[in-house]
């Protein structure tokens, strides 16, 4: 059986996302998403909560497991008998960062690979933090985010009042 980890802060889980999950299914035998706990990109959604929306998200099939990751991926793949990465790559300027979590990956978990796939032309420019701005101004998010992600995405904003804020200048 081949297993690949998806890892990601994935806050929240976009179509971009979802569609390279759904399409990771026809390579591999199961796809483990790795939900990085993610401290140094200061997270809207706890860890629990991106957890939950990526469960929601992935429970049409079995062949996807979702797990936390605290602590190193690295060690994480090790705990999972994982030795193949998936990685999205947008555009060109994913690319430099991408290798260098590559490489990364690679000397720490002794040896892990990492495969790059590429987003259809729909999700090619749909990042977590512009949708998290987008929401955060009232503006509708609905061709970046499933319906169920952007309903939790407008309860946080409104809770944390900070939905619809408008900037000072």
């Amino acid at each position: 059986m081949t297993t690949i980890a998806y890892p990601g802060t994935f806050d929240p889980i976009t179509l971009g996302h979802e569609e390279i999950m759904r399409r990771s299914l026809r390579v591999f035998d199961k796809v483990v998403i790795a939900v990085a706990h993610g401290a140094h990109k200061e997270p809207l959604f706890t860890l629990g909560e991106r957890v939950a929306m990526v469960e929601e998200a992935t429970a049409y099939s079995e062949r996807i497991e979702v797990a936390p990751v605290v602590g190193l991926l690295a060690d994480f793949l090790a705990s999972h008998n994982i030795t193949t990465l998936l990685r999205g790559m947008r555009s060109v300027s994913d690319f430099e960062y991408e290798m260098q979590l590559a490489d990364v990956n690679r000397r720490l978990g002794k040896g892990v690979e990492t495969i790059f796939m590429a987003p259809d032309t729909d999700h090619i420019y749909v990042f977590s933090s512009v949708v998290r701005e987008v929401a955060m101004f009232g503006g509708d998010v609905s061709h970046y985010v499933n319906p169920s992600v952007a309903d939790k995405l407008n309860q946080k904003l409104a809770a944390q009042n900070i939905h619809n804020a408008k900037s000072v200048g």
